[in-house]
């Protein structure tokens, strides 16, 4: 069939039309939003009065000009059975007009007699969705003006429509407005089978069957799903190391500390930070001109008793009364000779010596020269090279049961490629203050085998614990989360 052409340019209209109509119809978010556009927006294609979409399940779905159709009212119900009877009587894929545009003459007097109460002189049936099935025992006859019967589809290729759009008004329809609204019709059918299409995909399977969808496809469908869900079950109970993770450092085990044996101002340094020194050799040492200077008062005042101790032995020899002076003196004497010895041990002190040999372990030298201490103030240790542990601060929020000997990874961050493998040896039972102000548990591990990573390389240490179902693993941190903040 083709189009006619008149001289105002209509057909180009029509097309023009027709384009953006099946443009609207990809657009559309919904099966509303695309049941509203064909009974509203057709009027584009061919005037028209009243339009209605039928179908064979739920009646009337939309009229035109309305939101929401009432579906108890009369126009309704009678649209509703005369959907019904003409569903019965025209073939979906039939492709001759008389099946398609019909006036009252051709319906039973039931739904004749009130057509003029709703409807204009002529209506136009275009079916929808078709699903193929047997012929009806006895099939309703429609009626042609003059009264005979009307060509009545066979057996053969009988069609019962489930979805329909009417349309009615005064004038009858040319056959160029027949092919737009059939390819207009046929346009929006395959929108609205690619949008159901596309939400179908993501349900569940055991939804409803897609029309035309074989059962084997269908069973393979669910069968996939019922192997997924039961990879995701079996998956959530495997069994997995619940860990943790915890910021941790490369330490000596059992590092000699160094202190500061006297109060005073700290004037040299003979070592430099990770510097291997020996036993006996000289570390740093005092400022000792304040000591020195209470030596020699110290002397002096000990050379003053022991004069007035002689003045009063050669006297004590003339006069009796002198002896019991000497006592006094002699006491006095030894008083400042103790005083004496005190100092000279503090000037020898004052050079401090390495107890052990090692690694000598502190910050920089510019940091404590001149900086006054206090007596056993640490001033820096010596380790052992090959006496190195793991130390972790495990945060209270992932404070987990740790039993001695499990397994600890450290990675480091100058070699994350090469972790370093320990048991642990303790897992402190108080959280203290970290310097950046949170609280953590100290966690100390022996190395299984000698490392050759120097003291106070810093990275992160795996703690792993006992063996608990993945699901667990994953959700243990969220629920704990939920339960201190909603209390439950």
């Amino acid at each position: 069939m083709q189009l006619a052409v008149d001289d105002d340019g209509g057909l180009a209209r029509q097309l023009a039309a027709l384009l953006e109509l099946g443009r609207r119809a990809r657009m559309a978010g919904s099966p509303a939003e695309l049941r509203f556009l064909l009974v509203n927006d057709s009027l584009l294609l061919s005037p028209y009065r009243q339009s209605a979409l039928w179908s064979a399940s739920r009646g009337i779905e939309t009229l035109s000009g309305l939101v929401q159709p009432e579906v108890n009212a009369p126009y309704a119900q009678w649209l509703k059975a005369l959907g019904q009877h003409l569903s019965q009587c025209h073939g979906a894929a039939s492709s001759n007009v008389g099946f398609e545009a019909f006036t009252a003459a051709d319906l039973p007097d039931e739904l004749a007699r009130e057509w003029a109460e709703w409807w204009p002189t002529h209506a136009l049936w275009l079916p929808l969705a078709p699903n193929i099935a047997s012929a009806p025992a006895a099939t309703p006859a429609l009626q042609t003006p003059s009264g005979e019967p009307a060509q009545t589809p066979s057996t053969d290729s009988a069609h019962v429509a489930t979805a329909a759009l009417l349309l009615a008004r005064d004038e009858p329809w040319s056959e160029s407005e027949l092919t737009l609204l059939r390819e207009w019709c046929a346009t929006w059918q395959h929108a609205m089978a690619s949008l159901q299409d596309s939400r179908r995909s993501g349900m569940w399977p055991f939804g409803r069957k897609k029309p035309g969808e074989p059962s084997a496809r269908r069973w393979n469908t669910r069968r996939s799903w019922l192997i997924a869900a039961a990879a995701l079950v079996g998956l959530s109970v495997f069994p997995v190391h619940l860990s943790v993770l915890a910021p941790g450092e490369l330490v000596p085990s059992h590092p000699v500390v160094v202190r500061a044996p006297l109060d005073g101002v700290v004037d040299v340094f003979h070592v430099q930070p990770n510097e291997v020194v020996s036993k006996g050799q000289p570390l740093f040492g005092f400022d000792e001109a304040l000591i020195q200077s209470r030596i020699e008062v110290a002397a002096q005042s000990l050379a003053t008793a022991e004069t007035e101790y002689r003045q009063t032995t050669q006297q004590a020899l003339t006069d009796a009364r002198s002896k019991p002076q000497l006592a006094l003196l002699t006491g006095k004497i030894e008083e400042r000779r103790a005083d004496l010895d005190y100092l000279r041990e503090q000037l020898g002190r004052a050079r401090v010596l390495a107890p052990e040999g090692g690694v000598a372990l502190f910050d920089d030298p510019a940091e404590w020269i001149g900086k006054p201490v206090t007596v056993g103030e640490r001033i820096l240790r010596i380790a052992a090279p090959s006496d190195v542990e793991v130390e972790a601060w495990l945060p209270i929020a992932d404070a987990i049961d740790l039993p001695a000997g499990a397994p600890v990874r450290l990675y480091l961050n100058a070699s994350p490629l090469s972790p370093v493998a320990a048991q642990l040896r303790y897992l402190a039972h108080d959280a203290v203050q970290r310097p950046d102000g949170s609280y953590a548990y100290r966690v100390r591990a022996t190395l299984d085998e000698p490392t050759d990573h120097r003291v106070g390389l810093k990275g992160t240490a795996k703690l792993q614990g006992a063996w608990v179902p993945a699901i667990y693993w994953a959700l243990r941190r969220p629920l704990a989360t939920l339960r201190s903040t909603a209390g439950l």
